[in-house]
């Protein structure tokens, strides 16, 4: 059974795991960078260890590194999070190699769904539906050329080891061909080291949907229903919702089974996620697996009632999973928002800085997973991602409605967060009635990016107007002289008390 396990992760996620891992009776050790000493997962952790300086290919991407603190600390277990080294198929055969558990699925079934070529093959060879496009490395461009003609406008050129839109191009016209092709190999080859590219049908008006799986190294997989992900930017998720608006009884029932059906084609174990692309009428299609725990993996929980990270646990010790698919259902309605450090009107700079003050929003339905402070500073080498904020309820209606409270709630001052965007989000009359795709932010642009009619000057004047209004208050009470003999002590403390909550 794992005791001690070393989380090769930092920010929320980190916590995240050693929340889990401490209801289980785990002790858990953190990893951090020079930047990282006064993080919270560093103060949340039984143990931490220094691996080097702030930039991550010197910290949380070095391996050595990593496994040197897991064997320091006597970890048996290792549980990457997700970014970093989640997807790394060296890093989980380094971890078999040196005897430490790594919690999430083998070398090989990585590998396979790393290569999005490779997992092409596999899908089609499992019965999976598959966008229509090529399946082997483009490499001559004159056979791409009669391969795009044949496939036909518009189409998209996809990085085989891509992922987050990098060596990605959509191409509408005949003359943006050949320099999408060069394009996209040229930022696979400087993002993955790989300039293998591929050819996808352009699908008009897509909806991103996603399954949830588990499997155990028993031969066991379900799947834990699915999350809608098509609010992005860039083509990365920025609200996720579930179950999706989209869906009807039948067609999740269907990609349930074909998500089920990938897993197994891989032979996985841990938990994953199978995603598709779907248009309008409901026709899906394969699109690649994440081998890792999703940035969404809340609301599947919340939904589901099942918590993944202890499940990735026990599967990694070698426990047969006891949920079964039978057994297993949607309650309810959960959205997620991710609470981003940047600039939604300086388009979405990153905005690191100290933050001066924060009130997380609380009550019925409100799950807050982030892990700044007042008096943080949010550093710049990493993803600037700072918190989730996730909401449940009976309905939809009621969670877009929890959610708007809960935003209004949230306060973050000393930086600039993406919480009025996503307001703005659960404002719009499109969203509100589950009409959207993954064009949704493009077609409300102009809605959505209205910019506050005073911004951070109305803040500013705000904290002064408060400032005086207190000063007044205080200066108009004026201590009474103690001659009654009902006067003691403790009335005099409860009095101040009340003058130092005004």
């Amino acid at each position: 059974m794992i005791k001690k396990v070393l989380v090769a992760n930092r920010g929320e996620i980190a916590i995240r795991v050693m929340r889990s891992c401490r209801e289980m009776g785990i002790t858990s050790v953190a990893v951090f960078s020079e930047v990282d000493r006064s993080s919270m997962h560093v103060r949340f952790a039984d143990e931490a260890y220094f691996i080097g300086p702030s930039p991550s290919i010197e910290s949380y991407l070095n391996i050595d590194k990593i496994i040197s603190a897991a064997l320091k600390s006597g970890a048996d277990a290792i549980h990457p999070g997700y970014g970093f080294l989640s997807e790394n198929a060296s890093f989980s055969q380094r971890c078999e190699d040196e005897g430490i558990i790594f919690i999430g699925p083998s070398p090989s079934s990585i590998a396979n769904m790393g290569d999005k070529i490779t997992a092409r093959k596999h899908m089609l060879a499992a019965g999976v539906p598959v966008v229509p496009g090529t399946i082997e490395p483009l490499t001559d461009e004159k056979a791409a050329l009669e391969k795009i003609k044949e496939i036909g406008l518009p189409v998209m050129i996809k990085a085989s080891a891509g992922g987050g839109g990098k060596g990605m191009r959509l191409v509408k016209k005949d003359e943006d061909i050949i320099s999408s092709i060069r394009g996209a190999r040229s930022e696979a080859k400087a993002a993955f080291g790989n300039d293998a590219v591929y050819i996808e049908k352009y699908i008009q008006s897509p909806h991103h949907i996603e399954f949830q799986v588990l499997g155990d190294k028993h031969g066991n997989v379900i799947h834990l229903f699915e999350r809608e992900c098509s609010v992005q930017r860039r083509h990365q998720k920025v609200i996720e919702e579930t179950p999706s608006p989209l869906m009807n009884p039948d067609i999740r029932e269907e990609m349930g089974r074909h998500a089920v059906a990938a897993a197994r084609a891989v032979n996985y174990h841990g938990a994953g996620t199978i995603e598709f692309i779907v248009d309008d009428s409901l026709n899906y299609y394969f699109l690649e697996m994440n081998t890792r725990l999703q940035v969404e993996h809340p609301i599947t929980e919340r939904v589901v009632g099942v918590d993944l990270v202890k499940e990735q646990i026990k599967i990694a010790q070698g426990e047969k999973m006891t949920l079964k698919q039978e057994e297993l259902e949607q309650f309810g309605h959960a959205i997620e928002c991710r609470i981003y450090a940047e600039d939604p009107e300086n388009n979405f700079m990153p905005s690191p800085g100290k933050i001066t003050h924060i009130t997380e929003p609380l009550g019925l339905g409100v799950r807050h997973d982030g892990y700044v402070y007042t008096g943080y500073d949010i550093p710049i080498y990493y993803d600037p991602l700072i918190s989730k904020l996730i909401v449940w309820a009976r309905t939809r209606k009621e969670a877009i409605a929890r959610m708007k409270r809960a935003l209004h709630a949230y306060k973050i001052t000393g930086i600039k967060t993406s919480i009025p965007f996503l307001a703005r989000i659960m404002e719009n009359e499109d969203f509100i009635k589950g009409n959207y795709n993954t064009h949704f932010i493009e077609k409300h642009f102009d809605m959505l990016m209205a910019k506050e009619p005073c911004g951070r000057r109305c803040q500013d004047i705000a904290l002064i107007a408060a400032f005086m209004h207190y000063n007044d208050r205080i200066s108009a009470v004026k201590p009474e002289p103690n001659n009654s003999s009902t006067t003691n002590e403790w009335k005099s403390f409860g009095r101040r008390k009340s003058v130092s909550r005004l």
